[in-house]
């Protein structure tokens, strides 16, 4: 009896053993084995692209004011968001220094005057050289530049608005201390009502985009959408940022209720329309930025998985604009447990 209990215990793990392996092949696939899979026909198409972009409105006149010489501001006769009009003047600079150098400068031109007409006799008269007189007929020549020079800082001892606009900010008050170039005004053209919508876009829509195409722009104070256009594109990428601009012009923009620095989104539309392919949502794998994978197939036999470049996405299409050259048959189920160069099979 003791003799068989040992030969029943020495089954047990035997038997332990065959039904663990036996349940484990049933959950796993098999090296090797056919993946089933579902397969869409595709060609390439055109469809148009529809480019969301946001930025600020501006006026593309925006100028800072400055004092073409140093010294201390007398009086400011604008606030910030007062209207001006070109012409106006803005802030003034004390002109008893200015004034002092442009009368020193007019007294030297005058004297140097003299001196040329009193040598002048004397050379005709040949008691001055030709030399004495040409010296004095150069020191006429430089007083009567540095009377020049003196005569144009007294203009610019004060700042005009240079067009009609409005004030934006202000970076000084009277008694002041500015240095010559430092900004005091910054004014704008918003009288002229030439608004533009400046957006930011990257280098592959920044490719799409065309001078004169159709945009909308969504403005929250206005709750509507208004038309405009494209205007310009910058030539080059923003140094910090690596983003391209695009400004759009509003259509009839001298009748909307705009600020400088607003802020809008706009929809562009490029008139050129693009070719690609339209594939399943679910059929993108590992989608990052613009890039994404897909598996094809050649000869129904053998996954094949590609790198694409993506366009408009939506909850069931991907725009796929580069990529798919060269295959017909894309797997849009299935492809979760694909590799590349998997054997599948071909399911209805």
């Amino acid at each position: 009896m003791k003799k068989h209990s040992y030969l029943l215990l020495a089954f047990v793990p035997v038997i332990l053993f065959s039904c663990g392996k036996k349940e484990t092949s049933e959950d796993t696939l098999v090296k090797g084995e056919s993946i089933p899979v579902q397969i869409l026909s595709i060609q390439p198409g055109s469809f148009s692209t529809e480019i969301s972009a946001s930025g600020t409105f501006s006026t593309k006149n925006e100028t800072v004011l400055a004092f073409k010489v140093g010294g201390i501001i007398s009086k400011m006769n604008v606030q910030e968001g007062d209207q001006v009009r070109k012409g106006q003047v803005l802030a003034t600079l004390d002109r008893t220094e200015v004034e002092a150098g442009f009368n020193q400068a007019k007294l030297a031109f005058e004297k140097a005057h003299r001196d040329f007409t009193r040598v002048g006799n004397l050379y005709r008269d040949s008691v001055a050289t030709l030399e004495q007189y040409q010296n004095s007929k150069t020191a006429l020549d430089i007083s009567g530049q540095q009377l020049k020079a003196a005569e144009f800082n007294l203009s610019y001892a004060e700042i005009r608005a240079t067009q009609n606009g409005f004030v934006l900010r202000k970076f000084a008050n009277p008694g002041q201390l500015v240095n010559s170039g430092a900004p005091v005004l910054q004014i704008n053209g918003a009288g002229q009502g030439n608004w533009v919508l400046q957006v930011s876009v990257n280098d592959f829509n920044w490719s799409l985009i065309s001078t004169g195409d159709s945009a909308s722009i969504q403005l929250d104070n206005l709750g509507k959408e208004i038309s405009g256009k494209v205007i310009r594109k910058s030539p080059a990428s923003d140094p910090v940022t690596g983003a391209y601009w695009i400004e759009i012009s509003p259509d009839n923009s001298s009748e909307l209720n705009l600020a400088s620095g607003m802020f809008a989104k706009a929809k562009i539309f490029p008139k050129n329309p693009q070719t690609g392919w339209n594939i399943p949502y679910e059929a993108l794998l590992d989608a990052q930025g613009n890039e994404g994978y897909v598996f094809v197939t050649a000869d129904g036999k053998t996954a094949k998985k590609v790198k694409i470049k993506l366009g408009k996405l939506s909850t069931q299409t991907v725009e796929v604009l580069e990529g798919l050259e060269g295959y017909s048959q894309l797997i849009s189920s299935g492809s979760a447990y694909l590799s590349d160069g998997s054997t599948i099979t071909i399911k209805n």
